[in-house]
């Protein structure tokens, strides 16, 4: 049976639920399963996980921990990365030092301040693993989840062009499960299809029997007054698409949002709200240690409906199937610029990776992906040549940082978190 590796398996939550869905499937049940993390702590957690998951699916799979990446590498049909580079003491930096200097931010993992500064950590830890993948397992397809997803996959194209990418990121589909739960359609029989960024694509078709359901989408907002008070749905208004991630992240992506105390309050926004969900997701790793240590069972979700389990048993049986799924922009969206990772339907099947060309997306939706898109062009520049300029010209294109800072200001700004990251950050960006 084909070998998935794990990279960053220490994610414990994640890895889980992974499993779960991969194992979930018969024609699976015989992978063999690497799992590799530097922290020694957490690959014991995480191989304890993926035993407790596999005995309990009445799978078969070969589990196999690894500290030394390359033993997890060696001849393996599929990577799958999920890793944070410098975790939640990192992310406290991100987001914690802008809010100090007056620039808020939600999330801090997409784009702008908190995106660019975790695309420089992320980027030498990338070139190092796909040059690995060069030498032990070439053909592998490497399935991307790591934030800035649109970023990392972009490093990708540039360091290793011959590793087949992908990244993959459930935020179209839970956006149409939610939007027809908000409406009271099953999702099950609807058709959709969504174009643009990670995280800020365009859900361009949403039906059912042929018929659109955003206008039913636009009688539950005006029946619902406090839906208005939602981020996406203010983008919808003004944009006529809906967006297809939180309002949480979405509102850290624009300049219409934290721009001020009043927006912050209208729109029910949380700064820094991503500190919170990390110390949740460390009190998950420490729960889920304590129940594999007193024998208990960790709670499976039913559903999640991740997307590299599917790509895994496509391409392993050669069922055809339909995801969404971030890739370098050849012909794939015709206005937004050619080289760039844009966000596309893509069939699966047992041959591999087969993108959707969507032509040219709206205009509108189009303009707002092109500022996103030049932050992630002058953070790929500046890692490219080592230009210290082109890390803060890259912020100074986010519309939240220019809208919320001078640019004196956002060179202070990166002046701090460069000397608070240190040594996560290459040599030559310091």
């Amino acid at each position: 049976m084909p070998s998935v590796a794990f990279i960053g398996a220490g994610s414990v939550v994640f890895t889980r639920q992974l499993l779960a869905d991969l194992l979930r499937f018969p024609e699976l049940a015989d992978l063999e399963i690497r799992l590799h993390d530097v922290d020694a702590e957490r690959l014991a957690v995480a191989e304890g996980t993926a035993r407790q998951v596999n005995e309990r699916l009445g799978a078969r799979a070969t589990i196999v921990p690894a500290l030394d990446r390359s033993a997890a590498l060696d001849g393996v049909d599929f990577v799958v990365n999920m890793v944070q580079i410098g975790g939640i003491a990192a992310t406290r930096l991100d987001l914690e030092i802008p809010a100090r200097h007056g620039l808020l931010q939600t999330i801090g993992d997409t784009t702008g301040v908190g995106g660019v500064f975790r695309a420089l950590r992320t980027f030498p830890f990338l070139t190092g693993l796909l040059g690995d993948m060069g030498r032990l397992c070439p053909d592998a397809l490497f399935l991307n989840y790591t934030n800035p997803m649109a970023m990392n996959v972009w490093w990708a194209s540039v360091v290793a062009p011959d590793i087949r990418t992908i990244g993959l990121c459930h935020s179209v589909y839970w956006t149409v499960h939610d939007l027809c739960e908000l409406i009271g359609v099953p999702l099950e029989g609807t058709r959709f299809r969504a174009a643009g960024v990670n995280h800020q694509a365009w859900l361009l078709e949403w039906s059912r029997d042929g018929e659109s359901l955003y206008p039913r989408l636009i009688d539950t907002i005006a029946a619902q007054p406090e839906l208005e008070r939602r981020v996406r749905v203010e983008m919808f208004r003004r944009l006529g698409y809906y967006p297809t991630e939180t309002s949480e992240h979405s509102s850290e992506y624009l300049d219409w949002f934290l721009r001020s105390p009043e927006q912050v309050e209208r729109f029910r926004i949380e700064p820094l709200q991503y500190i919170g969900i990390s110390e949740e997701n460390v009190a998950e790793f420490e729960h889920a240690q304590r129940a594999l240590a007193a024998g208990e069972p960790l709670e499976l979700e039913e559903g999640a409906a991740e997307y590299a389990p599917q790509v895994i048993h496509s391409v392993v049986t050669g069922t055809e199937r339909e995801i969404h799924g971030n890739l370098v922009n050849r012909g794939l969206i015709d206005n937004l610029p050619q080289g760039a990772v844009v966000e596309v339907p893509v069939r699966v099947d047992g041959d591999g990776l087969h993108p959707v060309p969507m032509g040219a997306i709206p205009t509108q939706g189009a303009a707002l992906n092109r500022a996103y898109l030049s932050v992630a062009e002058l953070t790929i520049e500046a890692a490219r040549t080592g230009s210290k300029e082109r890390v803060r010209q890259a912020v100074l294109a986010d519309p939240n940082a220019s809208s919320s800072l001078t640019p004196e200001q956002i060179w202070a700004l990166c002046d701090e978190l460069t000397a608070a990251h240190g040594d996560l950050i290459q040599p030559d960006l310091r």
